[in-house]
């Protein structure tokens, strides 16, 4: 099944290291390119001996599978191209943030299976949580692939397009809240007198244990929350710090600020290039 990657960045990068890895597609039928960057295209040919092209007729006659993982500026003139190309069988995955499903079909001209995929950077080593949404136009048949193509960098959620913008919010953009407080707890513990070499493993591994508790305890986060708090110990006086500066009001705004701000990435870039 020939599939085209248009785009190599390291999203494009973790995307086909997972699908190599777990068999969802064979090096012998991808083909990437990318806009000027020849060096970082002939890393990754060499790396993965995979084909490399910037010649359209090379890349994308008989392409059963188009990602699109260019930046999101670039999508207007790379659609263009594509348009020549396509076929009512051709499956068009989008991992663009900001670029809707309908803009593809409507650039296009095109009724056949579109995917959307917000998947974040945890995929370089395979811990992705990634939403999808899709048209009608993709069948049973191809939205297992698609699943088992970024299961292969992760897990997977099926939701309404709609929703993506909260999904950016909140995965997309989740690991950077996380390595935020990393940093806050892992300064504040330094100026405590707990060099870093000791509290940066800690706290690791307190994140990975808490985030296994989770997935696996069967228990909600308030559950666990109250099972780790005796009254008048330690974590009451550390979540009563929480409380008196309002941090569930910032991760309150954090998520609608992040959401707002997808919305309004969305509009910029449809906008900028329709005007293309």
């Amino acid at each position: 099944m020939k599939t085209v990657f248009i785009g190599a960045g390291s999203m494009a990068e973790s995307l086909l290291a997972g699908a190599l890895r777990n068999g969802a597609l064979s090096k012998e039928n991808i083909y990437m390119t990318n806009r000027t960057n020849k060096t970082r295209l002939v890393e990754l040919q060499q790396k993965y001996d995979i084909n490399i092209s910037y010649d359209d007729e090379t890349l994308l006659n008989g392409a059963e599978i188009v990602i699109l993982a260019m930046k999101p500026k670039d999508v207007a003139p790379a659609l263009k191209v594509l348009k020549a190309f396509i076929s009512e069988n051709t499956l068009i995955i989008s991992v663009l943030a900001g670029i809707s499903i309908h803009y593809i079909e409507d650039t296009l001209e095109f009724k056949g299976g579109i995917v959307r995929a917000m998947p974040n950077t945890s995929a370089t080593i395979g811990k992705s949580a990634t939403g999808i949404a899709f048209n009608d136009g993709v069948t049973h048949k191809k939205l297992n692939l698609v699943l088992s193509l970024f299961n292969s960098i992760g897990m997977t959620a099926i939701i309404e397009e709609e929703k993506l913008d909260i999904v950016t919010a909140l995965s997309g953009s989740g690991p950077a809240y996380f390595y935020y407080i990393v940093e806050v707890l892992l300064k504040t513990a330094e100026e405590m007198g707990l060099d870093q070499s000791l509290a940066k493993p800690l706290l690791v591994q307190t994140l990975l244990g808490a985030g296994e508790m989770l997935a696996t305890s069967g228990q909600e986060a308030k559950t666990l929350r109250e099972n780790v708090t005796s009254p008048g110990g330690t974590t009451e006086a550390g979540l009563l710090a929480l409380e008196k500066n309002h941090v569930n009001r910032a991760l309150y705004e954090c998520l609608h600020e992040a959401a707002k701000q997808s919305k309004c990435l969305r509009e910029l870039y449809q906008s900028q290039a329709n005007a293309k």
